[in-house]
């Protein structure tokens, strides 16, 4: 077995970034409250410790290794978020042997997921992703090696609340209710969370420069 000094950073990185999407996809479903805010009760799903996350390492090794790089990682991504989705409709619909009866239908709530909300968290995941590519590269292309922290930052703010509004809207709107009520409803949500997610991206800023730092050393 390979010593841990020995493992290929990228490889590391990229690792890391398989993970958090597996995790988001997997456990996200979970909400626990944060704090009272006068009669509102601020809450926020479990994803929202990796999502700043997966952002982070788009810009970082968009930073160090280019655009391009990043772009087959998240395509990669991709693909593994469609297979896990095609498992996890297939292994809960499969019968269970009689020993495992009494945790089947815990197993079947935990794993299975509706199409719409698989899908919405595939669309989401794609469409934020990408941009905060996108955003995070035109910006590397005007400042050069200047400013990461700012790079890193407006790219995760800008794709996190795209990534909060489509998966939102994908899985929450009600075609039973107005127009009017399906936005206050959904905006009521998205502010918060989007909140959460820049605040947890600020707090990551040092994780950044350290990887970016770390790669550029291997790389040279």
């Amino acid at each position: 077995m390979p010593r841990m000094k020995n493992i290929n950073k990228l490889d590391l990185l990229f690792g890391i970034y398989i993970f958090c999407v597996i995790v988001s996809e997997l456990m996200g479903a979970k909400v626990f409250n944060i704090v009272h805010l006068g009669s509102y009760q601020l809450r926020a799903s479990v994803a929202i410790f990796l999502i700043p996350v997966i952002y982070s390492i788009n810009d970082v090794i968009c930073e160090v290794h280019g655009k391009e790089k990043m772009r087959w990682y998240i395509k990669i991504s991709l693909i593994i978020i469609t297979l896990l989705i095609l498992a996890a409709a297939l292994f809960t619909r499969l019968p269970a042997a009689t020993r495992f009866l009494p945790t089947e239908a815990a197993y079947d709530t935990i794993f299975s997921m509706s199409v719409r909300m698989s899908i919405a968290s595939l669309v989401a995941f794609a469409v934020a992703d990408f941009l905060d590519l996108y955003i995070f590269a035109k910006l590397k292309a005007k400042l050069h090696r200047y400013g990461l922290w700012f790079r890193n930052n407006a790219s995760n703010f800008l794709s996190e609340w795209i990534d909060s509004i489509v998966f939102m809207f994908l899985a929450f709107y009600s075609l039973q209710q107005g127009f009017g009520s399906n936005v206050s409803f959904l905006f009521s949500l998205i502010f918060p969370y989007r909140a959460l997610k820049c605040l947890m991206s600020v707090i990551g800023t040092p994780l950044v420069y350290a990887w970016v730092k770390r790669l550029r050393k291997k790389s040279d």
